[in-house]
């Protein structure tokens, strides 16, 4: 299924021909997620170029416009998993040392699936847009497409730092509510800046 609704056309990453989804999905990962990433590498190439095979392309969703992908975001049953990680990949692109690190710490941490995750609630997961397509509205339609079609009751998103004003007013506005806070050491807070990680849900 497929959504016009809007300035992007959004669909299933596994259903989008012609292009090279994977690719661009992996740009606007390291672009997003490079805070976390640069003790693998501070090079956004190399890291788009390390995780490109990680998508489970059938747990995404893309925004798309004129064959390229605006924006994307996973959203799972919390057990089964929108990544899979290769040691090999990883080893191939950050080195053996800290590909073998990675494969082994972000494998733990983004494979394992929710403990007492709510029956019949939908994961969003992996949140990101495209840099030249921000504040168009791409990550909000792609949610609200998921909220409308996503066989699910009840939506969680987990663990969004409170430094990330725009993906909490974002998520506020779409209708999410925060229902649980997590308060990271005074080392790891010093480090990142974050100081709580927030988790939403949206009920139906």
């Amino acid at each position: 299924m497929q959504s016009g609704d809007g300035k992007f056309t959004v669909v299933k990453a596994d259903k989008v021909v012609d292009i090279d989804v994977r690719s661009q999905m992996s740009k606007i990962f390291a672009e997003g997620f490079s805070q976390w990433l640069d003790y693998f590498s501070e090079d956004k190439n190399k890291i788009a170029k390390a995780f490109a095979h990680m998508f489970v392309l059938d747990q995404f969703y893309v925004a798309i416009e004129n064959d390229k992908v605006a924006g994307m975001t996973a959203c799972t049953d919390g057990k089964t998993s929108s990544i899979r990680l290769n040691k090999k990949e990883l080893r191939k692109h950050l080195g053996i040392f800290r590909g073998s690190i990675a494969g082994i710490v972000l494998k733990k941490e983004w494979e394992s699936p929710f403990e007492k995750f709510p029956p019949n609630s939908g994961s969003i997961e992996f949140v990101g847009t495209a840099i030249e397509f921000r504040g168009q509205g791409a990550a909000s339609q792609i949610i609200r497409h998921i909220l409308k079609n996503a066989p699910y009751n009840d939506y969680v998103i987990e663990e969004v730092g409170d430094t990330n004003i725009p993906a909490v007013e974002l998520y506020t506005k779409l209708g999410f509510e925060e229902y649980k806070r997590k308060t990271l050491s005074e080392k790891i807070a010093q480090k990142s800046g974050i100081k709580h990680y927030l988790s939403f849900k949206y009920v139906k």
